[in-house]
């Protein structure tokens, strides 16, 4: 087996494909030793201890590593837990949990939608899903749609671009541009 690495637009984190099906739909992250008991392989890659995100997409797992540490000491041993992963065909999840299921949480920070706004809010979601996503995921990491609120739609970032140096530009310069050319009462996009 061979997995093949991309670096992203986030210097902290490198995306790994393991040409076969990470996730079956979604993505699920993982952003402490906490969180990743959960899963195995993301136990696995947070026992490294230098290792501080791990994003499970449809065909790639994003990892991020901690501030200072550098790729060349850490990728080989990503690497090798990747494979032993893959290869041995060990459960993503932890069995008789409900882990595995990703659904993101639309009002759990306060953002509740206005009825009167769903055609709007379909159209932000349908754009979401099928022009920002794709793109997103490329750079490995994924987007979730948080709100809309009086022509303010909300958005978190997740895996890569999470922590990227660049997601204040993609959220406003290529998200929100977006947005505002389909979707005329879109009049900015903010990170929720």
């Amino acid at each position: 087996m061979f997995i093949e690495t991309e670096t992203t637009p986030n210097p902290a984190t490198l995306k790994f494909l393991p040409g076969e099906q990470v996730m079956a739909s979604g993505t699920r992250e993982f952003t402490s030793p906490e969180a990743a008991e959960a899963s195995p392989l993301a136990q696995a890659l947070f026992d490294l201890g230098d290792v501080t995100g791990v994003l499970f997409g449809r065909e790639f797992v994003s990892v991020t590593a901690a501030p200072g540490v550098e790729w060349a000491g850490l990728k080989p041993q990503v690497l090798s837990i990747l494979l032993d992963h893959f290869v041995s065909q060990a459960p993503l999840f932890t069995g008789g949990t409900a882990a595995g299921i990703a659904v993101p949480a639309e009002a759990d920070e306060g953002f509740a939608d206005d009825p009167a706004d769903a055609d709007i809010i379909d159209q932000i979601k349908d754009l979401i899903e099928t022009r920002v996503r794709p793109a997103v995921a490329n750079d490995g990491g994924d987007i979730i749609y948080k709100g809309f609120r009086e022509g303010v739609v909300y958005l978190q970032m997740q895996g890569a671009c999470s922590g990227c140096p660049s997601s204040t530009a993609t959220l406003k310069n290529g998200i929100e541009s977006l947005l505002k050319h389909y979707v005329p009462e879109v009049s900015e996009v903010r990170a929720a």
